[in-house]
C-alpha cells in the first residue's frame, strides 16, 4: 500500500530534530489517527441509511416476490457489517490500551471480520438454496416495485461510497468501506435491470438467476475476507507490506551490518507491528531508533516498532538463524 500515499510527510527526513515529539505518543493511535475522527459522521449515516435500505429490499422482496431483491438486502447487509466493523476498528484503535490488553481491543476489529465472513456465507447459502428452487418453478414478480426499491438502493450506496471517497488512501480500512458500496450500487443495478427485463420480456427466471449471481458475488467477496481475517489471527504479514522491502530497508540503515528475527503482524485491520534485532557492531543511540521507526512509519505505514540492537554479531547466532521464529 503504502508507496506515495504520505508523501506529504517526506519532508520530515531532512531535518529529524522535530521528529522526536511525534514518535513517542505510545500507542495512542500511531499512523491513521487521523482517518478515524472525522469519519464517524460517515459512517454513523453510512450505517443508518444502509440498514434502512436493507430492511426495505428484504420487506419489499418478500412482497414482491423477487429472491432478487432479498439477495441485493443480504449484500447490503454484508456491507452493513461490513461498516459496523471498520467503524468499530476506528473507534478500537481510538482505546486506550489497559490491564491485561496491552495493545487495547484492536484485534476486535479481525475477529469482527472473521464473524463477518462467516454469518455471510450462511447467509448467502439461504438466499441461494431459494433461488435454485425458484429456478425450477418461476413464481410472477412484481417488477415495477422491484425497480423502485433496488433503484433508491443504486442512490443510497452511490451517496454512501461518495462518504468515504475522500479517506481511501490513507486507511485499508476506509478503502474496504468505499469498495463495498460502490459494488453495491453495481449489484443494485443489476437488480433494476433484471426487473426490467422481466416486466418488458415476461421471463421470470431472470429473478432467481439474478439472484444467484449476486450471491456468487458475495461468495467471491467473502472468500477473500475470510481468507484475509484467517491470516491475520495467524499474524501474517498485512498485504500490501513488501517484507523484502523492509528488509532491505534496514540491512540498508547506517551502521547495520545484519538482521535476524525480523517480525511483521497485523495489531488490527489497520495497524501494523514489527520487531527486529539490528546487529550493529558499532552500537547506536535513541536518534538513529527513533528515525529509523519514523521511516518505518511513512514508507510502510508501521505504526509500532520495536528494534533490538545488538553490538556483538555472535549473540544474535545464539538466539535462532532467520527460519526458526
Amino acid at each position: 500500500m503504502g508507496h506515495d500515499h504520505h508523501a506529504h510527510h517526506h519532508h520530515d527526513h531532512a531535518g529529524h530534530s522535530h521528529d522526536h515529539d511525534h514518535d513517542h505518543d505510545h500507542g495512542h493511535g500511531h499512523g491513521h489517527v487521523h482517518a478515524p475522527a472525522n469519519f464517524g459522521k460517515a459512517f454513523a449515516l453510512g450505517i443508518s441509511l444502509n440498514t434502512a435500505l436493507v430492511v426495505a429490499e428484504a420487506i419489499y422482496g418478500y412482497i414482491g416476490n423477487s429472491t432478487a431483491l432479498l439477495a441485493d438486502a443480504g449484500h447490503n447487509l454484508s456491507d452493513v457489517l461490513g461498516l459496523v466493523i471498520a467503524w468499530g476498528a476506528s473507534i478500537a484503535a481510538r482505546r486506550a490500551p489497559s490491564g491485561r490488553f496491552t495493545y487495547g481491543f484492536r484485534a476486535s476489529t479481525i475477529l469482527a471480520a472473521l464473524a463477518n465472513a462467516v454469518f455471510l456465507l450462511v447467509a448467502t447459502g439461504a438466499i441461494g438454496w431459494e433461488a435454485i428452487l425458484r429456478l425450477r418453478a418461476p413464481e410472477p414478480v412484481a417488477g415495477v416495485t422491484v425497480m423502485v426499491v433496488a433503484g433508491i438502493g443504486i442512490l443510497i450506496n452511490g451517496f454512501t461510497a461518495l462518504l468515504f471517497a475522500r479517506g481511501r488512501s490513507d486507511d485499508i480500512n476506509i478503502e474496504g468501506a468505499y469498495l463495498h458500496m460502490a459494488a453495491d450500487a453495481a449489484v443494485s443495478l443489476g437488480v433494476v435491470i433484471s426487473a426490467a427485463l422481466i416486466i418488458w420480456t415476461g421471463w421470470l427466471w431472470l429473478d432467481p438467476v439474478t439472484s444467484l449471481v449476486i450471491c456468487a458475488t458475495i461468495l467471491w467477496s467473502t472468500t477473500s475476507l475470510l481468507r484475509g481475517s484467517v491470516d491475520m489471527s495467524m499474524a501474517a504479514v498485512p498485504k500490501g507490506t513488501d517484507l523484502a522491502a523492509i528488509r532491505a530497508f534496514l540491512l540498508a540503515r547506517p551502521g547495520v551490518s545484519g538482521i535476524h528475527d525480523l517480525h511483521v503482524w497485523p495489531i488490527s485491520t489497520t495497524e501494523t507491528a514489527l520487531t527486529c534485532h539490528l546487529v550493529m557492531p558499532a552500537g547506536t543511540d535513541d536518534a538513529f531508533l527513533m528515525q529509523t521507526a519514523q521511516l518505518l512509519k511513512t514508507s510502510f505505514r508501521i505504526g509500532h516498532t520495536t528494534l533490538q540492537v545488538e553490538t556483538h554479531p555472535d549473540n544474535g547466532c545464539a538466539l535462532a538463524p532467520d527460519d526458526v521464529v
